[in-house]
Order: structure tokens, then sequence, then C-alpha cells
């Protein structure tokens, strides 16, 4: 199994919802983050003064799943999230050794 972190643009969150769920995935963990890359932030004007954003909002998509659907969801969510613009985000993808549905107490394949 593998564990599939993307942190995207916000606006991008439903769109990739969706194609996730056209591959099949069950169920997702959404967080709000913040952070920066290449990108670097930028400044912005309010009430005549102006101020340094470092940290940009992202949201960061978590999902499990099989070995064998882990490119289909990889492309899908490239697909989804790509607006061609600098800081569309990243993908890392990690192996997962162990998973346990705390309800029933089953594991891997059967808990995702």
């Amino acid at each position: 199994m593998k564990q599939i972190t993307a942190v995207i643009k916000p606006f991008k969150l439903e769109e990739v919802r969706e194609a996730l769920a056209e591959c099949g995935v069950t169920g997702l963990t959404v967080t709000e983050v913040k952070g920066f890359g290449r990108q670097k932030g930028h400044t912005e004007l309010y009430r005549g003064a102006e101020y340094v954003v470092d940290f940009l909002p992202k949201v960061k998509v978590e999902v499990v799943v099989n070995d064998a659907d882990t490119d289909r969801c990889v492309e899908a969510i490239i697909k989804a999230a790509r607006t061609g613009k600098i800081g569309d985000g990243k993908i890392f993808i990690t192996s997962v050794e162990r998973v346990v549905r705390i309800r029933t107490g089953e594991e891997n394949e059967t808990a995702v």
C-alpha cells in the first residue's frame, strides 16, 4: 500500500476529490496548511501599507491506496490540480507498512 500526500491550491480541492472518487478512492483526509516553495510568497497592500505574505495557503490531501492504484491516482491528482502556474503543489508517495481500522480491527487492504 502507498500513501499519497498532495499539497495543492485550495480552489482545486473539489476537482481533486472528484478525480480521486472516479479512481475508486472511498476516503481521504484534508488539512489546511501554509507553506512556500519556489513561489516565495508575495507582497500585498492593505489599507495603504505593504506587507509580505511569506506562507501561502495550501491544502494537503492524504489518501492510502493499493500499490496497483497508485499511478492512476497520482495521474488523476496531477490532471485535476494543474493550473500550469507556479505554486501548483507537490505530490509525495510513501510506503505504508500497516493499516488498522479502529472500529473492527481489520488490517491492511481490508482496512483501507
